[in-house]
């Protein structure tokens, strides 16, 4: 028969860094599926609002995709050998999965680690703080996916998506919401308040949202800037994600999934460790 022993416990806490007043935050994850919890709980609370959440999601580039696509449309006419509005529909779900991922890892994160304190209370269970940031990132990105697959379903079916090779974009949606979910992370970790993300939206969101070929080709930029766009994972995305939606051929298929893969893994390490710094005052 088993008995408790309080020194032994204290001992494995300290050693897995739940608890304890002298216990470090263990930055990384403790195993490759326990972040699944954290996934979970998030979606647990998430389902009690998912149709005005998903309504939210869905309404800014909507209104991007058929007011800009219509109305400019008509004006512009037809870019790269499509209308414009088929053009704007890809950039459109590319757009939509960096505002969602990040907008989830920074006020709904943010939300969960300094003002509810979520992330406190998980840290006493066996879960680790790198399961935690794990499953945010991952929950970030999930929610992202379910925006962008639901703009590429409404472009298919008024006719700005080909398919089956839309399909291809799938798992390019995937890439991106982890890349900016993650990327996000860093923001969170060194905000101080909810103000600090309008800094984040001014001179990184909507600066990306403008030179990735969104709303126009990247051709159309000066060479200078063309290069600039080359740091940018957005630019990387739209690249990938429209000639799949448009049935054409994808190029530099390695540069862009490269380039979005170290966006998705880099940041989370560097995150893991801010957090854990974060965490420990």
């Amino acid at each position: 028969m088993n008995t408790y022993d309080p020194s032994r416990m204290a001992a494995k806490r300290n050693q897995t860094g739940h608890a304890g007043e002298n216990a470090r935050p263990q930055a990384m994850p403790s195993s490759a599926t326990n972040w699944i919890a954290v996934w979970r709980r998030n979606y647990l609370v998430w389902k009690k609002l998912a149709i005005a959440s998903m309504f939210g999601n869905l309404a800014d580039p909507m209104i991007y995709l058929f007011g800009l696509g219509l109305g400019l449309g008509l004006m512009v006419g037809r870019v790269d050998g499509v209308s414009y509005i088929a053009f704007l529909a890809a950039g459109t779900v590319a757009s939509s999965v960096m505002m969602s991922a990040s907008f989830e890892s920074m006020y709904s994160g943010f939300s969960r680690m300094h003002v509810q304190r979520t992330w406190e209370a998980i840290m006493h269970t066996p879960l680790t703080l790198g399961d935690i940031v794990l499953g945010e990132i991952i929950w970030a990105a999930s929610k992202s996916v379910l925006s962008g697959v639901a703009i590429m379903l409404v472009a298919a079916v008024f006719g700005y998506a080909s398919f089956p090779s839309m399909l291809i974009a799938l798992p390019v949606i995937v890439l991106t919401g982890l890349a900016f979910a993650s990327s996000t992370m860093i923001v969170t970790a060194l905000a101080p308040n909810y103000d600090f993300f309008m800094f984040y939206q001014t001179l990184a969101l909507t600066p990306m949202l403008l030179l990735s070929g969104v709303f126009f080709p990247i051709t159309q930029l000066p060479a200078a800037a063309q290069h600039i766009t080359l740091l940018l994972p957005l630019s990387h995305a739209v690249e990938l994600i429209r000639p799949a939606m448009l049935g054409r051929p994808v190029e530099d298929v390695a540069l862009h999934v490269g380039v979005l893969l170290v966006y998705a893994i880099v940041p989370f390490f560097v995150c893991a460790v801010l957090f854990r710094r974060r965490m420990m005052k």
